[in-house]
């Protein structure tokens, strides 16, 4: 009888030793788990919501998928310029119902002056994106710069004096042509503008060698 009781004793002892260290593993395991943080709990910077704006535009512009395009621009409409110095009075400034406006009817419009002759640029819209804004796959930029200059030609670059309180993206290839010397290098600048958190276009500046 003394022989059964010990052996029950001993039985109870062995299980409540081997039970309770696998529930305290398991709720360590449970505890370690809750302290992982989601990789969805990340933020964009203000720098990634502009850039990321900029590639869909990007994306549009070579896509020439107008109608969407416009649904980023501000509504004070965009101004384009078709060299580095922005020059107010002539370049064109487009709403977004004037600029597929222009598409839809085809108008020849004046963009300002072409470098080294004077003579005035007219142009329609998809022509005028194709000699000076999608000129290049910007998409695929050699160099990309956030709220700086990435090359300075020998015209004035006033961009910072005309938008000082915006945004922008330097998109930049250093040339193509090796015969060229870099002279043939070409940029794309976009200035943003925000409203109510998100960033619209305000401008469009091309920007390339100029005599």
């Amino acid at each position: 009888m003394k022989r059964f009781i010990l052996f029950a004793l001993l039985l109870v002892l062995f299980y409540g030793c081997t039970n309770q260290p696998e529930k305290k593993a398991g709720t360590d395991a449970v505890d370690s788990l809750k302290k992982v943080p989601p990789r969805s709990s990340r933020a964009l910077t203000q720098q990634d919501s502009i850039k990321a704006t900029g590639r869909q535009v990007l994306s549009f512009l070579k896509d020439h998928n107008y109608k969407e395009l416009i649904k980023y621009f501000s509504a004070d409409g965009v101004l384009f310029s078709p060299y580095g110095f922005i020059d107010t009075a002539k370049s064109k400034k487009l709403s977004p119902e004037d600029f597929l406006q222009a598409v839809d009817k085809k108008w020849i419009l004046t963009w300002g002056s072409f470098d080294g002759t004077g003579e005035p640029i007219k142009l329609t819209v998809p022509s005028y994106l194709k000699k000076f804004v999608y000129n290049a796959d910007y998409l695929s930029a050699e160099a990309i710069g956030f709220d700086e200059v990435m090359k300075q030609g020998n015209s004035l670059n006033n961009l910072e004096a005309i938008y000082p309180n915006h945004h922008f993206i330097d998109y930049y290839f250093s040339g193509f042509d090796q015969k060229y010397n870099g002279m043939d290098w070409t940029s794309l600048k976009l200035v943003f503008e925000n409203e109510d958190g998100q960033y619209f276009l305000v401008a469009i500046i091309h920007d390339q060698w100029t005599v």
